[in-house]
């Protein structure tokens, strides 16, 4: 493994470079001022807001690129480079879906802001640790706004009790699982690794010049694109088949880990 040609590296939030607390490591921060002095970008690419995302990283935050809302929306230092809006009527035909469904909490989410319905106060709590900006409706139907995702949240398991639901959308959308408790819902071109050829084509960036590291289903496209791909030791089956390289779990420093490698290396 030469990591010596490497001049960016993306990595996924939540499960691999935020521990199972949410939190970004101390070690981070002091690795990334290395990648900035070597002039190696940094992508934050996360199903997560936009908002949220900077919030987490909010020491760096005019120094990285955020692919945000699973590819949704891409920003290089502040400057817009994508937003991939869900036809309208498709928001009815899921939200139409999901009124058969118990126990099931959608989120629509705008390029700034996300909206939910005041059914669950316990849910409207788990909600904050993702999406810093959003907005209480009385009904999602009556939202006419632009949207780019629609977020699905299972209080015990997405794949168990949410993806069986909408799994035929597969057809025309992105229907990825996300995490333990999301599925999330969006446009065929909505997905990590469509927003991160955009990126690498901004920033001219090659296959062996890219570092990804990913856990979860939405990982998926974006791994693909790198010859430098990691799988995190907690990650889905199908993602540890997919990349070329494993690490360590997001709580044992993974992607930390190969960063002091590839910093030694330059």
């Amino acid at each position: 493994m030469d990591l010596s040609k490497i001049k960016m590296v993306v990595t996924d939030m939540d499960g691999t470079l935020l521990n199972s607390d949410h939190q970004v490591s101390a070690k981070f921060f002091s690795l990334f001022e290395s990648l900035k002095k070597k002039d190696i970008k940094f992508v934050a690419a996360s199903g997560r807001q936009c908002h949220s995302i900077v919030d987490k990283l909010a020491a760096i935050k005019n120094d990285i690129i955020v692919i945000a809302e699973n590819g949704g929306v891409a920003k290089q230092y502040g400057k817009e480079l994508l937003v991939t809006p869900l036809p309208n009527a498709t928001k009815n035909e899921v939200i139409a879906i999901l009124d058969g469904v118990e126990n099931v909490h959608p989120v629509l989410c705008g390029k700034d802001n996300a909206y939910i319905t005041n059914k669950s106060t316990m849910f409207e709590q788990k909600l904050k640790e993702y999406y810093t900006n959003y907005k209480v409706l009385d009904n999602l139907n009556d939202f006419d706004g632009e949207i780019v995702k629609i977020a699905i949240y299972h209080f015990e398991n997405s794949e168990k009790y949410i993806y069986p639901k909408v799994f035929h959308l597969e057809n025309e959308l992105q229907v990825k699982i996300s995490g333990a408790n999301w599925v999330d819902i969006s446009s065929k071109n909505a997905n990590k690794g469509y927003a991160l050829e955009k990126v690498m084509q901004e920033n001219n960036i090659l296959p062996h010049e890219l570092l990804v590291f990913g856990d979860y289903n939405n990982d998926l496209e974006m791994l693909a694109l790198a010859d430098y791909s990691f799988a995190m030791k907690n990650a889905h089956p199908k993602v540890l088949k997919l990349a070329n390289y494993h690490t360590e779990s997001n709580d044992n420093f993974g992607v930390e880990r190969i960063l002091e490698q590839l910093i030694n290396l330059k």
